[in-house]
């Protein structure tokens, strides 16, 4: 009788290796066959999982086939089914834009036993490392995530009148549809005048960030590439404020911890009420 193995899939975080969860790293503890995409750090197959077998499914925005997620859901199936243990490691959170949802159907419908272990979604991590809060008391009360990439290279189904009046707008994988954000934001009513950060390698050494307002970010930002992130709003003047505050004088090593299962790590105990007798 063949044991079936286990499939997690799991957030590597925004790039910088020491902001990986600790469920991720004790799953890649465990791994047998990490299947990890492009934007995963390569020091996190090296710290804690380089036993394992390394299998790359990063694919290309643009130019992905629909049969390389199949391929993917294939590959999980197939070790799991092998009774091997599996981490499917993705950039950021793997159910923010990260298709994680699909491949846990596929594991459902294949009966593969799976567990889901969230990561920091660049959507907040990287603006949050370079000092940009999403939200701010007195300037921002509300945020929304928008996909800046969508198949065929058009942009679809946003609701471009919400990413005109939210206060805080960030758009994933928008800097080649920049123009195109741009002139659909002011369309829809946001001020030319409100601020504009784009945050190119956010969390890795090389990070580079382009500021500027609605009007002359496409511009100021022409030499932008991916990946990167586009925060819109007055809270980009916030992390103008706080300037190199945000930022570490040296990078977070990644930390080791006492090996245990990842499917059986347990809740901290939350300390008993202190009640004071009337």
């Amino acid at each position: 009788m063949t044991t079936r193995g286990k499939v997690f899939i799991a957030g590597a975080g925004p790039g910088d290796p020491s902001l990986i969860t600790v469920g991720a790293a004790e799953a890649l503890k465990k791994a047998d066959v990490v299947l990890y995409d492009r934007l995963v750090n390569p020091e996190l197959l090296a710290t804690y999982a380089s036993e394992a077998e390394h299998i790359y499914v990063g694919k290309r925005s643009r130019h992905t086939p629909f049969s390389e997620q199949e391929r993917i859901a294939r590959l999980m199936i197939a070790h799991a089914r092998l009774g091997k243990t599996v981490v499917r490691l993705k950039g950021g959170d793997p159910f923010i834009f990260g298709r994680g949802s699909e491949e846990c159907l596929e594991l459902r419908r294949a009966g593969i036993e799976f567990r889901i272990l969230p990561g920091v979604s660049s959507c907040s991590g990287v603006p949050g490392m370079s000092g940009i809060p999403l939200t701010h008391r007195g300037k921002a009360a509300n945020f929304a995530v928008f996909t800046g990439h969508a198949a065929g290279g058009a942009l679809f189904g946003i609701d471009w009148e919400l990413a005109a009046r939210v206060d805080t707008a960030v758009f994933l994988m928008g800097v080649r549809h920049l123009r195109e954000i741009v002139f659909n934001l002011i369309t829809f009513g946001r001020s030319p005048q409100t601020p504009v950060a784009i945050i190119e390698r956010g969390t890795m050494p090389d990070e580079k960030t382009y500021s500027g307002k609605l009007a002359d970010i496409a511009e100021i930002a022409a030499e932008a590439k991916p990946p990167s992130i586009v925060v819109i709003g007055s809270v980009v003047e916030i992390g103008e404020a706080i300037g190199q505050l945000g930022h570490e004088e040296e990078p977070l090593q990644p930390f080791s911890l006492p090996h245990q299962d990842a499917g059986s790590l347990q809740p901290v105990a939350q300390p008993q009420p202190y009640i004071v007798n009337a």
